[in-house]
């Protein structure tokens, strides 16, 4: 059974977000493993990114003092099954700030596309900077990730 995109809201641990893309299941999973494609949708560093388990790259963004975010993400490829699933560990470079979360997408063929799954787990409810960081990072999947991820797809042609 797939969550609804809301279905995380009970869960303050995880955040779950689900896509439709318009494009076969190769041509996303290829956005989502392309160094040259991921510096299109992904914050710079992702150009450093090689699909192999234990690979680690960084990538940075803008600090984010109320979540305790550095800027800096330590990034290491936990696991992956070509087209299907890709699973990364996402911890902030500052060792003062306990962000230690898991990423993984998650690709379904569905009628002439694809249904992309994201769960973002590892947040801890009693930690009010944690929970500040899963309503940022909420939205940004929502809001300018995916649709950004959507748009590169379109590029590819």
């Amino acid at each position: 059974m797939r969550p609804a995109p809301d279905d995380d809201a009970d869960d303050l641990t995880t955040i779950r977000v689900d896509q439709f893309f318009p494009h076969p299941p190769a041509k996303v999973w290829r956005a989502l493993t392309d160094p040259e494609l991921l510096v299109r949708w992904q914050m710079p560093g992702a150009e450093d990114f090689r699909l192999r388990v234990g690979h680690r790259y960084r990538m940075t963004s803008v600090p984010r003092p109320n979540s305790r975010f550095s800027g800096v993400v330590e990034v290491r490829v936990l696991a992956y099954d070509a087209e299907r699933m890709l699973s990364l560990r996402w911890t902030d470079a500052d060792p003062a700030n306990p962000a230690d979360w898991t990423i993984t997408w998650t690709l379904e063929h569905e009628g002439r596309g694809t249904r992309l799954f994201l769960v973002h787990e590892g947040f801890d409810p009693d930690d009010p900077a944690q929970m500040m960081a899963r309503t940022i990072m909420g939205g940004g999947w929502r809001g300018h990730v995916l649709p950004a991820l959507g748009q590169a797809l379109e590029r590819l042609g």
